[in-house]
């Protein structure tokens, strides 16, 4: 779908999209339609349950005194709580509606100004569809809605905006590609294929095989990936946008292609969802490309471990001990605690390669952070307050909320292990704590570190404004903003 700004001006042909305030009152091009209608618009209003509330619209099907096919109204509630997340939601609502109408083009007169690239950004997140796979779905099913024209006053500063906004969309599609693909096509080699085609961004690619990461003693990570048939990589992608001196900000992010849970193996209702527990390398690549994209002015690392976690005759056993990159050693109790095997070589690597001056890594590393927090809030984990927050901040100003939860000694008991310096699980209680603490031992000191467990947020279930059905792309917004707003000049 197209979108495009124009100066704001009522068409005189076509679908138009106009909008009232709570209690009916219509905006100032709402109110010219209406002129333009002959009073249709009020008279439609006045006979009808329509109150401007937010998710309210009312439709008027070729209005008199017009070459109008149509004039939809939506509600946008009370003007003075009108925000930019309103104004994504907003344009994530328009387009649903729009798509349902049958028409190709629609032209929307937007009056709530400095909002017109939040309301387009919207429309687009929520146009994406995944098809690829659908060869039997009939013409009538296909969407046709093929451009939307919002009409603003400050059109030029909207599409100057948009030019920026929509790459960061275009890395959240990204994502939302990834993780929508089946296992037979997205394995560890041709993930790392898709993501190597980001260096025509300019994006320095690097890759690690299986020999090379041997050799530098990624015991941990391996380990998942005997089991197998595909190879493990670990792929590091550079974008060097900041000052040559400046150190880079790092994000690390696992990369589970499949998990069956290896032989420790989970039971088969709902593991066809495991395609997704590479959704943590996904936000990390749809957020390069997105920096890329937009030409961000920072210096950014990339680390993705790939990997597919099986039970077969060589795959690794509940009981064995692996060494990992950083020397520590660890009781392997449960093979379906295998993310943070993948992550901690890969947090050791980057740190002694790079030095960076921070690390967030994300996964979708427990399901006890979905009976902890729902599907509404991502788990964040910190040493570092200021991070936290900055982190924090960041997700509400793009509507990808976390919450932070304790780290502590006291929770380090259980991963004693009787024969290695830990286990890689603490038991049933407090699951998403224990797994950080695990992941924090991988992090030298005083180097700020985050840790987003996403289970929750990569996959929904159910459509939301800006997000249908699917692989969401939860986290590229968010760290695109935390990024922007704390590492850029």
């Amino acid at each position: 779908m197209k979108i495009t700004f124009s100066d704001l001006a009522i068409p005189t042909s076509g679908a138009v999209i106009a909008f009232a305030t709570d209690g009916g009152d219509l905006m100032p091009s709402a109110v010219a339609l209406d002129e333009a209608t002959g009073g249709a618009l009020a008279k439609a209003i006045k006979g009808s349950t329509f109150k401007g509330k937010a998710g309210q619209s009312l439709q008027l099907l070729a209005p008199a005194n017009t070459d109008l096919s149509r004039i939809i109204v939506f509600g946008i509630g009370k003007e003075a709580e009108f925000d930019v997340i309103a104004a994504q939601k907003l344009g994530g609502n328009v387009t649903v509606r729009a798509l349902s109408t049958g028409e190709k083009d629609v032209t929307v007169l937007f009056d709530m100004e400095g909002m017109a690239c939040d309301f387009a950004t919207g429309a687009m997140l929520r146009d994406y569809r995944f098809d690829k796979y659908r060869t039997t779905e009939t013409k009538e099913d296909k969407p046709v809605l093929k451009s939307i024209a919002i009409a603003a006053r400050d059109h030029k500063d909207a599409k100057k905006q948009f030019d920026s906004a929509k790459k960061v969309v275009e890395g959240v599609f990204f994502t939302r590609d990834l993780v929508s693909e089946p296992a037979n096509v997205l394995y560890p080699e041709s993930f790392m294929k898709e993501v190597s085609a980001l260096e025509k961004l300019g994006i320095e690619i690097d890759v690690l095989d299986e020999k090379e990461m041997k050799k530098l003693g990624m015991g941990a990570l391996l380990g998942v990936s005997q089991g197998s048939a595909h190879k493990p990589y670990m792929v590091v992608m550079r974008w060097n946008g900041g000052k040559k001196k400046d150190a880079p900000v790092a994000f690390v992010g696992k990369g589970v292609t499949f998990d069956t849970g290896g032989i420790s193996i989970k039971p088969a209702a709902g593991m066809e969802d495991m395609k997704f527990d590479m959704g943590g390398a996904g936000v990390v690549s749809g957020l390069m490309k997105a920096l890329a994209g937009r030409k961000a002015k920072a210096n950014v690392i990339g680390v993705i471990g790939l990997v597919e976690n099986m039970p077969s005759s060589t795959a690794q056993r509940p009981g064995d001990v692996v060494t990992s990159m950083s020397g520590q050693t660890i009781e392997v109790i449960n093979t379906d605690a295998e993310g943070r095997l993948v992550l901690c070589d890969a947090l050791t690597y980057v740190q002694e390669k790079y030095d960076p001056k921070l690390i967030v890594d994300l996964a979708t590393l427990t399901g006890a952070i979905i009976i902890a927090l729902g599907h509404e809030n991502a788990g964040l984990f910190s040493n570092n307050d200021e991070l936290s927050t900055q982190i924090t901040n960041a997700g509400l100003a793009v509507n990808e909320t976390v919450w932070r939860l304790p780290l502590s000694k006291a929770y380090d008991s259980q991963l004693k292990s009787d024969i290695a310096d830990m286990k890689n699980v603490g038991g049933r209680p407090a699951g998403s704590i224990t797994a950080a603490q695990f992941l924090q031992r991988f992090i030298t000191k005083d180097r700020p570190w985050a840790h987003l467990d996403i289970a929750a947020m990569a996959w929904a279930t159910k459509d939301s404004e800006v997000t249908p059905k699917g692989g969401t792309g939860y986290g590229v917004r968010l760290l695109d903003r935390f990024v922007a707003d704390n590492h850029e000049a």
